[in-house]
């Protein structure tokens, strides 16, 4: 029984993947069934392009269906004119004929990547009618009309069977994002006093990094669907902006925090700093579950406050003299790492208002705290 609660649960947090799987399954059915019905000669070739272009969300699935539309159709009418204009009947001649049909597609793929199925396209209208004894024209017709019935059932799966829109995968990507951003302001701000886990560090900024690189990938698919009207969501240039400069305030402290401060720093710092690093990154964690929920955002009063309490710990050490004598190198981190939090302090502030633009409901107006306003 546990187990089957494991397998369960596990299942449940694959919606999305789940979804894919049964959208390409019924697109090759749908694909194969078609062809079948039209009378299609290699039915192959319509089930294969509505696997492929049957993709993670609708947004996707507009792109591949659009560039693999486009590159089938050039590369079909430039191989058929290759072989009809261009005789090549004995070996030499195919050879010639095969170079000049790849070599231009392939340059132009290399440009435009989207294009890759062109070249392939090419050689098929190319070698497939002399495998088959068959006319090149017609072969040409034939990939087009195989490639056409692929990618309109799959477009079409992908908007009537469990469609998945790329906004939802954005509150997704976001929210995982920030998850490891707090985790690794902790490490980051804890290593000010004890010394840094390298280790841990690195596996959460590469987490981080990937989590942006997919956050990025699936915010052009919301504005393809936006574009299309397909959704009505919120833009996502300015969320993507802010949780992309908060990756820079990561930067910027984790080169602050290289070495832990002086034993004097680190006895006036600590609780402090332990403060400013817990109210920081339980912001980002609520922030990233209020975006997965569709809910207004929390309240940045407490960010606000911890920040000031730990500027003024701040200015009573310098008046006590205590950053005297420090080395220079030292004391540049030291009093760099103060802006670095001010600096993410705004940016939090910038993601409070995203949050609250992706929120369900929309937000009530309110009168701002002192603490909101700084």
């Amino acid at each position: 029984m546990a187990y089957f609660k494991t397998v369960t649960a596990w299942l449940l947090s694959r919606k999305v993947e789940l979804g894919l799987g049964l959208r390409v399954t019924v697109a090759a059915m749908g694909a194969l069934a078609i062809a079948l019905a039209l009378g299609l000669k290699l039915p192959l070739w319509a089930v294969l392009t509505s696997i492929i272009v049957t993709q993670m969300s609708v947004g996707r699935s507009l792109k591949a269906t659009r560039d693999y539309l486009i590159g089938t159709v050039g590369g079909a009418l430039y191989g058929a004119a290759v072989a009809i204009l261009i005789p090549h009947n004995g070996e030499g001649a195919l050879l010639a004929v095969l170079v000049l049909a790849v070599a231009p597609l392939a340059f132009i793929a290399a440009i435009n990547p989207s294009l890759n199925v062109a070249t392939v396209t090419a050689i098929i209208v190319l070698l497939l009618p002399i495998m088959n004894h068959a006319d090149v024209l017609d072969s040409a017709i034939d990939r087009v009309l195989e490639v056409t019935v692929g990618a309109l059932t799959g477009l079409l799966v992908s908007f009537m069977v469990l469609p998945s829109r790329a906004h939802s995968q954005v509150r997704a990507n976001a929210a995982r994002a920030l998850e490891l951003m707090a985790s690794a302001l902790n490490e980051l701000l804890s290593g000010l006093t004890r010394g840094r886990d390298n280790d841990a560090l690195h596996n959460l900024q590469d987490g981080i990094g990937t989590a942006l690189v997919a956050l990025n990938a699936v915010g052009a698919e919301a504005e393809r669907e936006r574009a299309a009207r397909l959704t009505s969501g919120p833009d996502t240039g300015p969320l993507l902006r802010t949780v992309l400069r908060l990756r820079h305030d990561l930067v910027m402290i984790g080169r602050a925090s290289v070495v832990p401060l002086p034993a004097e720093l680190q006895q006036r710092l600590a609780l402090p700093l332990k403060r400013v690093s817990d109210a920081f990154a339980e912001y980002l964690r609520a922030a990233a579950t209020s975006l997965q929920k569709g809910t207004l955002p929390p309240a940045i009063s407490p960010v606000q406050a911890v920040l000031r309490d730990y500027a003024a710990e701040v200015a009573a050490v310098r008046s006590e003299g205590l950053t005297r004598g420090v080395p220079g190198d030292v004391a540049e981190r030291f009093f760099a790492l103060g802006f670095s939090l001010e600096q993410m302090r705004q940016n939090l502030k910038d993601l409070e208002r995203c949050v609250a633009a992706w929120a369900d409901s929309p937000a009530a107006p309110r009168k701002e705290t002192a603490d909101e306003t700084e």
